[in-house]
């Protein structure tokens, strides 16, 4: 396994921690105010969190995917990273 696809699986470690949180915030607000947009925002949360750890999953297991090309991984690991800034962004403006 590369570097850059460490690098990718760390960040959707630290991804799928801030969509727990992100999702937990918005589970406890539709059981507060029972809005269908919060409803909403749990399953895309929980959607994200299944999409992240597939991908943590993928990462160990197929990484032929990526071995041959280290541009391929450099992409990879910046669009992780790019994820991580967006929910970074948006579990501090939840949980404000």
């Amino acid at each position: 396994m590369g570097p850059w696809i460490l690098v990718a699986t760390a960040l959707s470690v630290v991804n799928v921690s801030f969509l727990l949180v992100l999702t937990l915030i918005w589970v406890r607000n539709y059981r507060t105010f029972g809005s269908e947009m919060t409803a909403g925002l749990a399953v895309f949360g929980g959607a994200m969190i299944l999409e992240n750890l597939v991908a943590i999953y993928f990462f160990f297991s197929s990484g032929m995917l990526y071995v041959d090309s280290h541009r391929v991984q450099q992409l990879v690991a910046s669009l992780r990273a790019l994820q991580t800034v967006a929910l970074a962004f948006l579990t501090y403006v939840t949980a404000k």
